[in-house]
């Protein structure tokens, strides 16, 4: 652990502190609260209603472009983090260096799991973003690797700095939360998918695997935790399908986390086959509870989990079946894979990616 240190104020991007908790927002607070035990004092800008400057009704795009600049200006921050990918003010601010953290480059990689607004926006905003930028942090090498392939200008900005995953420890199960899980009546072993529903989650190669067990004999319950995203829609309807023939699938939607972590704790095990992760969280949360993860062999997946899980290609429903039967009916196959994935996710901290975070503070502010 590194000493207290005083750098002066930080303003830091606080766009989702007010919004439900997913996975740029659990980043945002995760991060802050280990800075501040480092001794970083923090402003917030741009979080709805509460910090330094609170947007109110203006949309979020519209405070970074319009009001976010003016505000700095007139800030004692030393400097100013964006954590959202690309959110950067368009011009430079005097005296005032721009650090940004880039999760993915999903839109630019899978243009079909995006609107193509959005894929705009995102192509063009990162590319200003990563001009202004004085230090780019990436979440794994694979995002790193990805966003230099289209802007190696930026190969002397870029440092990579690993979530961490030990946020889970503080989420143990409360009373209500137990008797809410009890009162939902879920199967006493059940496969997990947690996530968003869009096509790039590779949600269908779960039903594929669900499907091949069941004409195998072998028919395993499937709990999906999750908010609709761009696409899902193919996935609700085949779920409704699967359903109609007799397979148990429960969707749940969005859940808070208490509960999403209780359920990750009492999964046999949790399925995460995605086709592409700039990180990866969900599947190294579930590793750092003792529950066995399947995920997939491409995108970052490989370097987070390593090798304290399952991995199947993205496309090898067949495999998916056979990792997903064992881990769900054999005690000891489950127990080898709980034990290596509980090791391995001991590696990823939140003091860590302070660390290594208040280090790109320092070397822009000697600059």
């Amino acid at each position: 652990m590194r000493r207290p240190v005083s750098i002066g104020p930080v303003a830091f991007d606080a766009s989702l502190w007010d919004e439900p908790i997913t996975g740029i927002g659990l980043y945002t607070h995760c991060l802050a609260e280990a800075l501040g035990s480092l001794g970083v004092r923090l402003e917030r800008y741009g979080a709805r209603v509460s910090g330094e400057d609170p947007r109110g009704t203006l949309g979020r795009t519209a405070y970074v472009l319009g009001r976010l600049p003016q505000a700095l200006r007139g800030s004692e921050a030393r400097l100013y983090h964006a954590l959202g990918n690309f959110n950067l003010p368009l011009v430079r601010t005097p005296g005032k260096p721009f650090v940004v953290t880039v999760h993915d480059v999903i839109p630019l990689l899978m243009p079909d799991t995006v609107s193509r607004a959005y894929r705009w926006q995102f192509q063009l905003w990162l590319a200003r973003s990563v001009q202004v930028a004085d230090r780019v942090l990436c979440v794994s090498a694979c995002t790193r690797d990805d966003l230099l392939a289209r802007h190696p200008e930026a190969a002397d900005k870029v440092a990579v700095v690993y979530n961490g995953v030990d946020h889970v420890d503080r989420h143990g199960a409360e009373d209500a939360t137990r008797a809410l899980l009890d009162a939902w009546g879920l199967p006493e072993r059940f496969v997990l998918y947690a996530g968003s529903l869009d096509v790039r989650k590779n949600v269908r190669l779960v039903l594929d695997a669900l499907e091949r067990l069941a004409a195998r004999g072998r028919k395993v319950p499937l709990v999906l935790v999750g908010q609709r995203w761009f696409g899902s829609g193919e996935v609700e309807t085949r779920v409704e399908r699967l359903r109609a023939r007799g397979h148990d699938i429960r969707s749940l939607g969005y859940q808070p986390e208490s509960v999403f972590y209780e359920l990750m704790r009492r999964a046999t095990v949790f399925a995460f086959p995605s086709r592409y992760e700039g990180f990866g969280l969900p599947p190294l949360e579930a590793m750092r509870l003792g529950t066995p993860a399947i995920v997939s062999t491409t995108g970052a997946s490989p370097e987070v989990c390593g090798e304290g899980a399952w991995a199947v290609r993205p496309e090898d429903a067949e495999g998916l079946s056979v990792a997903m039967e064992r881990l769900m009916h054999s005690d000891a196959e489950r127990r080898h894979w709980a034990e290596k994935g509980q090791r391995h996710a001991a590696r990823f901290t939140w003091a860590r990616c302070a660390a290594d975070t208040l280090a790109a503070y320092e070397h822009v502010l000697r600059r």
